[in-house]
């Protein structure tokens, strides 16, 4: 956690700190520059009065939370500041929309969320700062994923990715994301069966907890049967059909609570019964093309090696 994020925290004595300001004299003189060291040896009961640090010369002085950095926060944070002035948004090669606008469940009001794929200059992953695995704007509804990291969650079958790949909503895509999308289907594999049961059993535990306590989220409800849904088309058809229009007005239903839990855990079972014979069934190949996925990756780095930022 950064320092920032940690500025209500009280500090406790034996902390190491770095001075943000100068330390000065009674009559103004400078007796240490910004940036020095020294350790905490008295903490206030709360962050509008000043603690007391002694110095590395055994000089103690009074200095607020805004004048002081933890050491070890501040070691980190020069490095990563030292990129700041990069805008890692700018290597987007992949952005679409997805949620309750994709799945075609949208009502008035629902947020628009983007997720997409980042591929950063060689030079930053050969570089001391490295890239960060997603890139995040809260505000905006954003998550971006590095392209390695993208990858590896795809192979995974991750419910959330896989339907990246497959949204009818693109608004930004490269000709590499475009290959990318293109052979889509190399990441399909009965690893869906795996991954999309976990999810729902951890949905469900959650769901049985909150009818525990009388208070049931009915849009997780709503989620943990059209992910069933979704987890049977891929078994029997092999894509991941994101719009789930066929479903959309009973799905909504259960959203705004106009469904008993008893019918909608009935639907549940059947879908896991027909879940586990599309499973027995299937065409998809036991694992994903990993392989596939290695030379894609390579392709992309290569096309960066030369970018200079």
């Amino acid at each position: 956690m950064s320092d920032a994020a940690n500025s209500n925290f009280i500090l406790p004595p034996g902390t190491q700190i770095v001075t943000l300001v100068q330390i000065t004299s009674s009559d103004g003189a400078t007796l240490y520059p910004r940036g020095a060291v020294g350790v905490i040896v008295k903490s206030p009961a709360d962050n509008s009065h000043s603690y007391r640090a002694r110095l590395a010369d055994g000089f103690e002085a009074s200095l607020h939370r805004r004048e002081i950095a933890v050491l070890r926060h501040f070691q980190r944070e020069t490095i990563t500041n030292a990129m700041a002035e990069l805008d890692l948004y700018d290597f987007v090669i992949y952005r679409c929309v997805v949620g309750s606008r994709a799945y075609g469940l949208e009502e008035e009001g629902s947020d628009t969320d983007r997720r997409g794929i980042y591929l950063p200059p060689a030079s930053l992953h050969w570089s001391l700062y490295g890239v960060p695995e997603q890139i995040e704007n809260h505000e905006a509804q954003e998550c971006y994923w590095e392209l390695q990291k993208f990858l590896i969650l795809a192979l995974k079958a991750n419910p959330n990715v896989l339907e990246c790949l497959y949204t009818p909503i693109v608004e930004t895509a490269t000709p590499l994301a475009e290959e990318l999308i293109s052979m889509r289907s190399v990441f399909l594999s009965k690893l869906v069966y795996q991954t999309y049961n976990g999810y729902v059993m951890s949905q469900f535990k959650k769901l049985e907890q909150d009818i525990s306590r009388g208070s049931i989220k009915w849009k997780h409800a709503m989620h943990l049967v059209r992910l069933l849904v979704s987890g049977v088309t891929v078994m029997k058809e092999g894509y991941v059909p994101v719009r789930v229009e066929a479903h959309r007005e009973r799905l909504l239903a259960i959203r705004r609570g106009e469904v008993g839990w008893e019918e909608i855990n009935e639907w549940r079972l059947r879908l896991h019964k027909e879940f586990d014979a599309a499973l027995a069934q299937t065409k998809l190949p036991d694992r994903p093309d990993y392989h596939r996925a290695n030379e894609f990756l390579l392709k992309a780095r290569r096309q960066v090696v030369d970018y200079e930022p």
